[in-house]
């Protein structure tokens, strides 16, 4: 499993002049750009921009919260990408009259099959079918956007489909 560092750095709040860029739009896009690019040649990937809340004092005793916009990079961590490099199967060298220790490389895991939900428009060719549970209602609303299947229609989609229908009408 890969490990990644994580850096937050404030988003810009002013466009930066360029050479052709003369709206607001485009000198706050060409802001975000260079602190994008900025940011790459460090090694850094983008993840996303997010809107977080920041409680600050106002005067002696007050607080206000304050939302502030921030730009979210990734990058893997050296330690993780040093130990993958290492090979499996070394030879160990003897020390003195000791006898040369081969160690036994691990084998390697087999090719992992190809599979996809059964129906899944959006599967490759090739991939193996298999069932999938698919959503039969909203459990809950956890801000996570649900991929399976919906198997069949809610109660709440038909009364809104039996409504329709006899507007339409």
């Amino acid at each position: 499993m890969q490990a990644f560092e994580y850096k937050v750095v404030p988003a810009p709040h002013k466009g930066t002049k360029a050479k052709g860029v003369k709206t607001a739009e485009g000198r706050f896009a060409n802001s975000v750009e260079i602190t994008l690019n900025e940011m790459a040649a460090e090694g850094w990937e983008y993840q996303r921009a997010e809107l977080l809340p920041s409680d600050e004092r106002s005067g002696l005793t007050g607080s206000t919260t304050n939302w502030r916009n921030v730009l979210v990079f990734r990058r893997a961590l050296q330690e993780a990408s040093d130990a993958t490099a290492q090979p499996l199967a070394a030879t160990v060298p003897p020390e003195g009259n000791a006898p040369a220790v081969e160690t036994q490389a691990a084998t390697a895991p087999a090719a992992a099959v190809l599979t996809a939900t059964a129906g899944d428009p959006e599967a490759p060719s090739g991939a193996t079918q298999v069932p999938g549970l698919g959503a039969a209602s909203m459990q809950a609303d956890d801000g996570v956007e649900e991929l399976s299947p919906v198997s069949g229609m809610t109660a709440a989609l038909k009364a809104r489909a039996k409504l329709q229908n006899s507007n339409d009408e």
